[in-house]
């Protein structure tokens, strides 16, 4: 009888082993996984229901932060709102699925530059003549990972300029195009 309580404790101590053994490697695996930086993202923009705009928002990382750079076309000439939404989801026609300004914190809309402002508040594009915005700006307010991650979020661009005050969206019209947030190569 003590051979056999013997021959089960070993075995119930080389199953534990080798399950703690399994466990400490699929952590290991995760905690690599978790450590591989995102460097870039990319979103393209698509036009919503009865609209033309189209292009891409590409993010870089930065030692200074994350460049933004956007390329746009077939928008009315001026100002029009730029934001990251909450949710990464442009099924809605007219784009109301992407959900509102990404805003974690709670923040009152502002501009970019203000001291408090959503997550998402990206300010202002200008289109001109032919219809052809560019922007370029690095910022630390926007993260590829933890709470402040924009992956899987989207970017809206709206029909008229953002006030960059009027709360919560910044009185800046209909959404005349949107695209969700992935990571690049």
């Amino acid at each position: 009888m003590k051979k056999n309580i013997g021959i089960i404790f070993a075995i119930i101590t080389s199953a534990l082993l080798i399950m703690l053994t399994y466990n400490a490697t699929a952590q290991d695996h995760k905690m690599n996984m978790q450590a591989q930086s995102i460097n870039k993202a990319i979103c393209v923009l698509n036009p919503t229901k009865g609209n033309d705009v189209s292009g891409t928002v590409t993010f870089i990382q930065t030692m200074q932060g994350i460049k933004v750079i956007a390329d746009l076309n077939g928008l009315s000439v001026g100002s029009h709102g730029f934001h990251i939404h909450e949710f990464g989801d442009c099924s809605a026609t007219d784009g109301t699925s992407a959900g509102g300004h990404f805003n974690p914190e709670g923040h009152d809309h502002a501009g970019l530059d203000a001291e408090m402002n959503h997550i998402g508040d990206l300010g202002n594009l200008v289109a001109d003549e032919n219809g052809h915005a560019h922007l370029e700006f690095t910022t630390s307010q926007i993260q590829f990972n933890g709470a402040n991650s924009i992956i899987g979020r989207s970017i809206i661009v709206h029909a008229q300029a953002d006030d960059l005050k009027s709360q919560p969206t910044g009185n800046a019209g209909a959404r005349v195009a949107c695209g969700t947030i992935g990571i690049a190569k």
